[in-house]
């Protein structure tokens, strides 16, 4: 069974910085893509960034310049490291994981229960 658990999302003032991490653990043949995706009240859940098993990553524009996506294949882990947080960037962030359970199985999309970050003076 996989598991994805995120941790690091709390209560930041504006202009602050915050790090999200997502732990991967379980049955696990390979990890592809990593991403981290967020959804605010009355708002459509929207891709963050995303990075590649080989280390590419790709923006949301809103984002761009302020947060960073990082990955530890050692550790199955993912972050994501936001400065210069606006109040915009509130929201439920969530991570995923694309991977193989076992070598002959087709990858599938794993999602984390979510980490609340709340950007408020």
């Amino acid at each position: 069974q996989v598991q994805l658990v995120e941790s690091g999302g709390g209560l930041v003032q504006p202009g602050g910085s915050l790090r999200l991490s997502c732990a991967v653990s379980g049955s696990i043949f390979s990890i592809y893509t990593m991403g981290w995706y967020r959804h605010a009240p009355g708002k459509q859940r929207e891709l963050v960034a995303t990075i590649r098993s080989g280390g590419s990553t790709n923006y949301a524009d809103s984002v761009k310049g302020r947060f960073t996506i990082s990955r530890d294949n050692a550790k199955n882990t993912v972050y994501l490291q936001m400065n210069s947080l606006k109040p915009e960037d509130t929201a439920v962030y969530y991570c995923n994981a694309g991977l193989a359970t076992k070598s002959y199985n087709p990858p599938s999309i794993y999602w984390g229960q979510g980490t609340q970050v709340t950007v408020s003076s």
